[in-house]
């Protein structure tokens, strides 16, 4: 058989086959393009790609860069500044100048023409017109509502004239005899406080005494068992000294019934209650009177080795023996 008859036999088809091979090929065909015929009678379109987290991510970088501007360069030309800060941010500092100036003196325009807020002008006024006065720059910091990039941007600029420096110009003027008329005299605006009696009330009346440090006078004095001394008023926490001072020549000690200790009954909580004694003391008085045994009189304190001469004198006072 030749190579003929072989490719003839190989490659003829019987009718069930050619019927088999018509078919699959439809099916293949039918694969093909059905799914192309299908979208077209639906109406589909294909799926846009989303790019919405592009503009997202382009609206953050653009409010980054705007938050980054915390302040303009400064122009020598014309000694302007700007705080910059965003739009939507929920204060806006206003435009000011730099110069000298004494903060006890200036007037709420030129505080004003340094860019401070009303708020903050308003609280500073508010301060003076009690009797407030700022001894040094530092003092500038106690305003409430100040921020501190304000108190350090103008704070080069503080000059505050001391009463000598400010008399150091005047000129003397000799004045007509007949002219002359004698300096006025005038009352105090303030009622004078007994200490160991008065209440919060009183206290709130005098010149930068509010309601928490007056409240905290009279805890310290019932925690003490009362004043022995004006000067003792000072001592109390937060009260700064320049208001102490201020208050001092309207408070007078005219009660001295002193709530005292009895150093050989008391426990260690009534001890380290009182403001002179606390822990550190009063836990060696107790071991002391354990080991040795009752006081026989104040003085013998002294033999407790904590117990220096300066704390003596401090304490004597409100201890007792009986």
């Amino acid at each position: 058989m030749g190579w003929k008859q072989q490719a003839s036999d190989y490659l003829s088809f019987t009718r069930k086959d050619r019927i088999a091979i018509i078919a699959l090929l439809l099916v293949i065909l039918g694969i093909f393009f059905l799914p192309r015929v299908i979208s077209r009678k639906t109406g589909e379109k294909p799926a846009k790609a989303d790019t919405a987290w592009i503009a997202a991510m382009k609206r953050i970088e653009q409010k980054d860069q705007q938050e980054d501007r915390s302040y303009k360069k400064y122009d020598d030309n014309s000694q302007a500044y700007q705080y910059d800060r965003p739009e939507n941010n929920y204060s806006k500092r206003p435009k000011g100048e730099f110069f000298y100036f004494d903060p006890n003196t200036l007037p709420p325009a030129e505080w004003k023409r340094l860019g401070l807020r009303d708020k903050t002008i308003a609280t500073i006024q508010n301060y003076l017109t009690k009797g407030g006065k700022f001894r040094k720059p530092e003092d500038l910091q106690r305003i409430y509502g100040l921020f501190p990039d304000e108190y350090e941007r103008i704070a080069p600029f503080i000059k505050i004239e001391s009463a000598g420096e400010s008399n150091k110009y005047k000129k003397f003027v000799v004045k007509d005899p007949a002219t002359y008329q004698p300096p006025k005299t005038f009352t105090g605006r303030y009622t004078i406080v007994d200490i160991n009696t008065t209440d919060t009330t009183a206290l709130i009346a005098l010149p930068g005494i509010g309601n928490k440090l007056a409240a905290r006078i009279i805890n310290f004095r019932d925690k003490l068992g009362g004043f022995i001394s004006i000067n003792q008023v000072g001592e109390t926490f937060g009260l700064p000294d320049s208001t102490f001072q201020k208050i001092k020549q309207y408070l007078k000690l005219s009660s001295t019934g002193i709530r005292k200790i009895n150093i050989n009954t008391a426990t260690i909580d009534e001890l380290k209650a009182h403001p002179y004694i606390k822990y550190s003391l009063a836990n060696p008085i107790i071991a002391y009177r354990n080991e040795h045994g009752w006081f026989l009189k104040v003085e013998d304190i002294k033999k407790v080795m904590t117990v220096t001469e300066e704390l003596y004198n401090k304490i004597w006072p409100y201890l007792t023996i009986e």
